[in-house]
């Protein structure tokens, strides 16, 4: 009896070292994946007008879009909408740069996702607007103005808040603000005209507020915002 509990003894030592052997090796295995960085955009530059590229036809050029690489990024995600529109695009690549064939005329906002291969982080770039050139002219269209307070679905107090946006323009000629401001989508209630990118409005707890702004240049060239919401508590 007393050999039989020897050998079983000895065989539960000898599965111990195995299985704590076995463990120690696979944690060996496990590799640290450092998280991609941030790509730095290069070009179309921010907020310009973008002349370069394979003129494909009057209504489409081919624009290369170029950045520089991010530390421990295997591949990209280039992000490209069309601020007329709302369309968004994404291309997958390994290259720092590629050519994106985009409409004539119209205004862009683009940025890049860096990826690693292993885990899920990614990183985000900086989003770049441009607009692209279209057949001569002497005047561009503002951008679309972005809502800078509150934010797209945002929630805010009771009372007097004050809204605030942001646009460019290439031509640097934007001359005024009309703000459309209702608790109904799209918003139909002209609220006001402003030479300044804010406005003070009451609003009341428990509401949904929908607001747009149409921004217009000095030769009447006029842009319409993406249509914001912001909850009253």
């Amino acid at each position: 009896m007393n050999r039989f509990k020897k050998i079983i003894f000895s065989c539960l030592a000898l599965l111990f070292i195995a299985l704590s052997c076995s463990s120690d090796d696979e944690q060996a295995r496990v590799e640290t994946i450092d998280p991609p960085t941030a790509a730095t955009l290069i070009y179309p530059e921010n907020n310009t007008e973008c002349n370069e590229g394979l003129i494909i036809s009057e209504t489409e050029t081919d624009v290369l879009f170029k950045w520089q690489a991010a530390t421990n990024a295997s591949s990209y995600i280039l992000v490209i909408t069309d601020l007329n529109s709302g369309e968004l695009r994404e291309i997958k690549t390994t290259e720092t740069e590629f050519f994106i064939r985009v409409l004539r005329a119209t205004p862009y906002a683009w940025h890049v996702k860096s990826l690693v291969g292993g885990t899920t982080e990614t990183a985000e770039s900086q989003t770049w607007k441009f607009y692209n050139a279209g057949l001569p002219e002497l005047s561009h269209p503002p951008f679309p103005a972005e809502a800078l307070n509150p934010q797209s679905g945002a929630s805010v107090q009771e009372g007097t808040i004050n809204l605030q946006w942001e646009a460019t323009d290439v031509d640097d000629d934007i001359v005024s603000y009309k703000i459309y401001f209702d608790i109904t989508s799209p918003p139909s209630n002209e609220f006001g005209d402003s030479n300044i990118n804010s406005l003070q409005v009451n609003v009341n707890s428990g509401n949904v507020y929908y607001w747009k702004v149409i921004t217009t240049d000095a030769i009447g060239n006029a842009s319409d915002s993406q249509i914001f919401e912001f909850n009253v508590n």
